[in-house]
C-alpha cells in the first residue's frame, strides 16, 4: 500500500501530514496527487467523505512552497460553494502549511470587506473564496486574477446546482489560460462535462467508486408517511421525526436533520427544543457568526441535533456524526448522497433515515435509481404508537364490558308473581315492566307487530 512519503510531496508538507497522524492516502488522494504535482489538470470524482480536500490542498502547497505573492494578485485560487466549506478548506491549509511561509485569505460573505481588503493588499499565496464574494472584490477593483497559477473548483456539481455556472465561467476567463485547473466533485452532470471540456486541458480523470454511491458503512431506511389530514402533515411529520430519534436511543449520539426549506429548518428546530431535544438551526439566512458558533458547538459535541438546509450538506468534516435524518426528500437525487455522507465517515458505521410523503415519492424513486439500490422501508413510529394506543383502548373497552355483564334481577320468585296476578305483594297494584322483570329487552323476537312490516303506502293508505 502506497504511503504519503512516496508521493513526492514537499518535505515540510510531509512533516505536517505526519504530525496530523496520517500515513496512508485515500484512493482519491493517491490517484489525484501525482498528476497534480506534475502540473496536469485533474478531474477528480469521488463520493463525499473520501478526502477530496487533501487531494488538492497537499499538491498545491508543494507547488507554491517556492515563490512570493504580490499585492492583490493571489498565486492560487480555491472556489467553494458555501461559506462553511470555504472555512473548512482554510482550516486544512492551516494544518498542512504550518511549516511553510505561505499566506492565505478567506473571502466569504458575512465578513467585512475592509478586513478582507487588508489581507489581499498584503499579497496572498492561497485565496479561498465563494464565487459571489470573489466577484464583488474584483468589481470593486481590489483584486486581480492574472497571477493565478493553480485554480481549484471544489464540489463542482454543487456549484452548478446552486446556479454558479455564469460566475464560474466568468472567473475562468479572468484567470490566465496557462493556469493549472483541478476539478473535484461527487457526481458528474452534463453541465460539468461541458465546463471541463471547455476550460480543462487534457485532464487526468481520477474516479473512485461508482458515481453517486452511498458508503457501504451507512445503514439506510425510509418511512413512507401519509398524514391523517392535510392540515396536520407538518405536526405529524415532526412527530415521526421525534419517534425515529427516540427509537435509536443512546445510539444516536448526534445527528444532522436536513430540511429542504429554510423556514422548515427554523420550525423543526423550534419544535424539537419545545419537546426537550438539544437542537439548533443552521441555514444561509442566519448571521455568519451564529452559523460558526452553531457548527463549532456541534463539532465539539456540545450540540446533539443540527437542523440544516443543504448549506451543510457538502464538505463539512464532522467525523463522528452517528445519524442523518432527512426530514424532506431532497429535490435533487444527488443531494441525498451528500446528505447521508455526513455519517459513516472514515470507515465508521452510520445510519440515515428519510421521511417520504406521497408527493415526495417521485423524488424518492429518483434517489433509488441513482444509488441503484432499494432503500429498506421502516414502520412509522406514529403507527407503532397508535397501534399500542388502540390495543390499550380495546383492552379497556373489554374490561368495561365485562363489568357491565352483571345484570341485577329482582329476587321476587316467579310463583309469587303468578299468585298475585302480576301485582306487587306490597301494595296490591299491577307491577310495571321494570318491577316485573329487570331483564333487558334484547329484541322483538317473533313478536314483531304486524304494522311494522307494512310499507309506507300501505300504512298510511287510509
Amino acid at each position: 500500500m502506497i504511503k504519503f512519503s512516496e508521493l513526492n510531496l514537499n518535505p515540510k508538507v510531509l512533516k505536517a501530514i505526519s504530525e496530523a497522524g496520517y500515513e496512508t492516502p485515500t484512493p482519491i488522494q493517491a490517484g489525484a496527487i501525482p498528476p497534480a504535482l506534475e502540473g496536469k489538470d485533474v478531474l477528480g470524482i469521488a463520493q463525499t467523505g473520501t478526502g477530496k480536500t487533501a487531494s488538492f490542498t497537499l499538491p498545491m502547497l508543494s507547488l507554491l512552497a517556492r515563490g512570493r505573492a504580490r499585492a492583490r494578485m493571489p498565486r492560487s485560487l480555491v472556489l467553494c460553494p458555501t461559506r462553511e466549506l470555504a472555512a473548512q478548506v482554510a482550516e486544512n491549509f492551516d494544518t498542512y502549511s504550518k511549516h511553510l511561509k505561505l499566506t492565505k485569505a478567506l473571502l466569504i460573505g458575512g465578513v467585512s470587506f475592509k478586513e478582507q481588503d487588508a489581507l489581499i493588499d498584503r499579497g496572498v499565496d492561497v485565496l479561498i473564496a465563494t464565487p459571489g464574494r470573489l466577484l464583488d472584490h474584483f468589481e470593486r477593483g481590489k483584486l486581480l486574477l492574472t497571477g493565478v497559477q493553480v485554480m481549484v473548483v471544489d464540489e463542482a456539481d454543487r456549484m452548478l446546482d446552486m446556479g454558479f455556472i455564469p460566475d464560474i465561467e466568468r472567473i475562468f476567463k479572468l484567470t490566465p489560460f496557462t493556469r493549472q485547473t483541478l476539478f473535484f466533485s461527487a457526481t458528474m452532470a452534463s453541465e460539468i462535462e461541458r465546463i471541463t471540456s471547455e476550460f480543462l486541458s487534457a485532464p487526468t480523470r481520477v474516479e473512485v467508486a461508482r458515481q453517486a454511491t452511498a458508503s457501504e458503512t451507512i445503514e439506510q431506511g425510509v418511512v413512507m408517511f401519509k398524514a391523517s389530514r392535510r392540515d396536520r402533515e407538518g405536526s405529524e411529520k415532526r412527530r415521526v421525526l421525534r419517534g425515529l430519534i427516540d427509537s435509536e436511543g443512546d445510539a444516536c449520539t448526534n445527528a444532522i436533520i436536513f430540511c429542504n426549506r429554510k423556514t422548515d429548518v427554523d420550525i423543526t428546530a423550534k419544535s424539537l427544543k419545545k419537546y426537550g431535544y438539544d437542537a439548533s438551526p443552521i441555514h444561509g439566512d442566519l448571521d455568519q457568526s451564529q452559523r460558526t458558533r452553531t457548527l463549532n458547538a456541534f463539532r465539539n459535541n456540545e450540540l446533539r441535533l443540527l437542523v440544516a438546509s443543504d448549506v451543510a450538506a457538502r464538505g463539512l468534516d464532522v467525523p463522528s456524526v452517528s445519524h442523518v435524518f432527512n426530514f424532506d426528500v431532497p429535490g435533487h437525487a444527488e443531494d441525498y448522497v451528500h446528505r447521508i455522507g455526513r455519517t459513516g465517515r472514515a470507515g465508521r458505521d452510520g445510519k440515515a433515515f428519510t421521511i417520504c410523503t406521497p408527493r415526495d415519492e417521485k423524488a424518492f424513486d429518483a434517489v433509488e435509481r441513482l444509488i441503484q439500490k432499494e432503500i429498506p422501508r421502516v414502520e412509522s413510529p406514529i403507527k407503532k404508537i397508535n397501534k399500542t394506543s388502540r390495543e390499550q383502548e380495546a383492552k379497556k373497552s373489554v374490561d368495561a364490558a365485562s363489568a357491565d355483564v352483571e345484570i341485577k334481577v329482582e329476587d321476587t320468585p316467579a310463583k309469587t308473581l303468578e299468585r298475585s296476578g302480576g301485582r306487587s305483594q306490597s301494595r296490591g297494584r299491577p307491577t310495571s315492566g321494570r318491577e316485573r322483570d329487570n331483564r333487558k329487552v334484547v329484541g322483538m323476537g317473533d313478536h314483531m307487530p304486524s304494522f311494522i312490516a307494512l310499507s309506507f303506502d300501505e300504512r298510511y293508505a287510509s
